[in-house]
């Protein structure tokens, strides 16, 4: 019918769809059927895979993404090469939005800006509920793959890694959920809708993502295309989001995982900490690390220790990192007459014995 105006077309169209999602939405209408207030099927589930260390997956309509927390000793935690004060990382959260998640083929290459920020925001929704490395010591890394998206990826990831950090047994202080509010204003009136889809948030004016706990809101991100937010739109936004997120935690995550398990799962490392005086540091290590290399072989453990005397004993093998550690009780221990001490003997001197 409009043979002259094909280049036009896909505007045009796009136009229309703007115009008729934003006014349904005014009239407090959404493009699945959905109330203002009205969260997609949920579901969680902490104990998907079988070898890693703790997993949690976390569906929100078709948004689906599944995180994934490894553990591992201090020692390999992450060192930073930059221009601020930052020089380690002791936990990380890495998203990856693969183009098959959106029905796309577009080839796997490096994260680029959407996937940074989206990981950065997760990780910095949980970061304050972390224990801290005496309580924990244990390096974090938690990867969030999306599966399935259609809006609110980030925190769909921010709810599947407080799963799967609670799977894998770090004793976080709460656990956090996250949910987006989306907003359409008018020239004298404003409406805001809570769990916001693709559409909505293409052709919306404001994407709030809010995460926190039963206590208080641990991050805040907001993508916005109007050129400021009022008082009242912003209290609204932090009401709604509250709600949902005190819904998800309740109704969805606490049920498929109460609390974070009492110990780290099997085929995570274990650890033993102690503290040991300074000044025999290198009694244990010995000369050109002999004494330590010894215990190591030996037992089949991991060991670290600061200049401080704090000393990580790690493996998988708790009979063999008990004995790692006695080894290293008996080398600290000062001698007193009496002490009883097991070993093997290999000679016997008229002073003593060997």
């Amino acid at each position: 019918q409009f043979p002259d105006i094909n280049e036009q077309i896909g505007e045009i169209l796009y136009k229309m769809q703007k115009e008729i999602v934003r006014a349904w939405l005014v009239q407090g209408r959404r493009v699945d059927g959905r109330g203002l207030d009205e969260i997609r099927p949920l579901a969680a589930e902490a104990d998907l895979l079988p070898r890693t260390h703790g997993r949690g997956m976390f569906p929100r309509g078709q948004t689906q993404v599944l995180s994934v927390a490894t553990l591992a000793p201090l020692s390999e935690i992450q060192k930073l090469d930059g221009i601020d004060l930052e020089e380690t990382k002791r936990y990380i959260h890495h998203y990856n939005f693969p183009s098959y998640s959106v029905g796309e083929t577009r080839p796997s290459r490096g994260p680029g800006r959407r996937e940074i920020g989206h990981g950065a925001l997760a990780e910095r929704s949980l970061v304050p509920v972390l224990p801290s490395e005496d309580e924990f010591p244990y390096a974090i890394r938690v990867v969030s793959e999306v599966l399935s998206s259609n809006g609110s990826t980030s925190q769909g990831s921010v709810c599947g890694s407080t799963l799967a950090l609670m799977a894998a047994g770090v004793p976080i202080k709460a656990p956090v959920a996250g949910i987006s509010c989306g907003l359409i204003t008018t020239e004298d009136s404003f409406t805001t809708m809570v769990d916001i889809q693709g559409l909505e948030d293409f052709y919306g004016e404001m994407d709030f993502k809010v995460a926190g706990t039963h206590d208080g809101i641990t991050a805040i991100q907001m993508d916005i295309k109007i050129h400021g937010l009022t008082r009242p739109i912003v209290e609204e936004a932090i009401a709604r989001t509250r709600e949902a997120r005190l819904y998800i935690l309740d109704e969805v995550m606490l049920p498929a995982i109460a609390e974070p398990r009492a110990q780290v799962g099997k085929y995570a490392p274990k650890i033993i900490s102690m503290q040991i005086d300074p000044q025999k540091i290198g009694d244990v290590v010995g000369q050109r690390g002999k004494t330590i290399n010894a215990i190591i072989e030996q037992t089949g453990v991991k060991i670290d220790i600061t200049d401080e005397g704090s000393v990580s004993i790690c493996g998988t093998d708790a009979d063999m990192m008990d004995r790692a550690a006695e080894l290293i009780r008996i080398i600290v221990t000062d001698f007193e007459a009496g002490q009883i001490l097991s070993g093997k003997v290999v000679s016997i001197k008229e002073f003593g014995a060997f």
